[in-house]
């Protein structure tokens, strides 16, 4: 049953990751991967809101495990990151190419941060 219901929440994670990504492509479509950024910021501030929900009691066990391990790993996609990283550099962008990877590195940590802290308050 656990794993039948992280294959589900994985899916619509995924499922997730791949309208939220077209929604910001198409709005900002700027030559910057953006989409995969916005995606993996809000998937790293859900997960440290799940993580502190957890800390706190309120959250455990399977559904803690489909909404972290299904849903939040479907969702976020950090080798898209990195071969979109690639990309730029091999299109000659050097510079967004690094401010892709450090920029990301640095939002994601900030967002689990951002989560936790949330979820203290709230829990």
């Amino acid at each position: 049953m656990t794993i039948a219901l992280i294959a589900l929440f994985g899916g619509l994670g995924a499922a997730a990751r791949f309208v939220v990504d077209g929604l910001v492509r198409t709005r900002w479509n700027s030559g910057f991967p953006v989409g995969t950024v916005a995606v993996n910021i809000t998937g790293s501030l859900l997960m440290g809101v799940l993580t502190g929900a957890a800390i706190a009691g309120a959250i455990g066990g399977v559904g803690l495990e489909a909404a972290t391990i299904g849903f939040c790993a479907g969702y976020t996609t950090f080798s898209t990151a990195m071969v979109e990283t690639v990309r730029l550099v091999q299109g000659g962008a050097y510079r967004r190419a690094l401010g892709n990877v450090l920029g990301t590195g640095i939002a994601v940590v900030a967002a689990v941060a951002a989560g936790l802290a949330l979820a203290a308050a709230l829990f």
